[in-house]
């Protein structure tokens, strides 16, 4: 097989715009919010854009301090993110996020590239940072589902285990959903861009399989340990009476 990527020119990259123009010409068209998805592409492009410099610069400095930093600001601003379904109860429920994704993240993270891969130095930028961001960026998911299911649950007046059990299957959901729907469906980005780089598939095909399970582990573990921090929280206050009740 061949090893050499193809570059994609600018003009025929603006070719893959035509679809998400096609969207927001359908969200303005049924009256919908199609100035948030217009501030969304425009903030991914400048994201990508940003990140590609950067990387070329985090891969040449072969900092270990650096790719820390990184992956330190990778799970602050995740759990951050991950709180938007309940805002209001963002500030309280932070360190409760910031630990679940730490932790559920950091044990797959570190099991991945000292156990599976045995990178050589430990922080190799090229495999340690992008692991890094899809480990957090799924933990971050599910811990945002789970986290607007389970109060939504505790509302309509189920007890805290009920309410637990029914956000963490419903967070789990995009990742069984991809677990069933791979390799028949579907071929994700790792597999996808190593094939397209030259990289044997059945090599590509391991890789992919690494990849998904510390998916769906770093998911379910840092959502697991979410839902059972916020468990003393949760039940005080659905035992607490309103006094502005009556």
């Amino acid at each position: 097989m061949t090893s050499t990527v193809q570059t994609i020119s600018l003009i025929d990259l603006s070719l893959s715009f035509l679809p998400v123009l096609i969207v927001i010409i359908i969200l303005w068209h049924w009256s919908l919010d199609y100035l948030n998805s217009i501030y969304a592409v425009s903030r991914m492009l400048v994201q990508l854009l940003l990140i590609g410099y950067f990387l070329t610069y985090i891969f040449k400095s072969d900092s270990a301090m650096i790719v820390s930093i990184v992956i330190a600001i990778m799970i602050f601003v995740s759990s951050w993110i991950a709180l938007g379904t309940v805002r209001e109860q963002r500030t309280r429920l932070y360190t409760k996020a910031l630990f679940s994704i730490a932790l559920g993240g950091g044990i797959i993270l570190g099991l991945v590239t000292e156990g599976v891969l045995n990178l050589d130095p430990w922080y190799l930028p090229q495999y340690m940072i992008p692991l890094a961001g899809m480990i957090f960026a799924n933990a971050m998911n599910c811990v945002s589902l789970s986290a607007e299911r389970f109060f939504s649950e505790m509302k309509s007046d189920n007890n805290y285990f009920k309410s637990r059990n029914i956000a963490f299957n419903a967070s789990l959901i995009p990742n069984v959903n991809s677990l069933f729907a791979v390799g028949l469906v579907s071929l994700p980005g790792m597999m996808t861009g190593q094939i397209l780089s030259g990289v044997d598939p059945l090599i590509a095909a391991r890789y992919q399989i690494m990849v998904m399970c510390m998916i769906y582990g770093s998911a379910g573990i840092s959502t697991a340990i979410f839902l059972t921090l916020i468990k003393f929280q949760s039940i005080t206050e659905q035992t607490v009476p309103d006094n502005n009740a009556g």
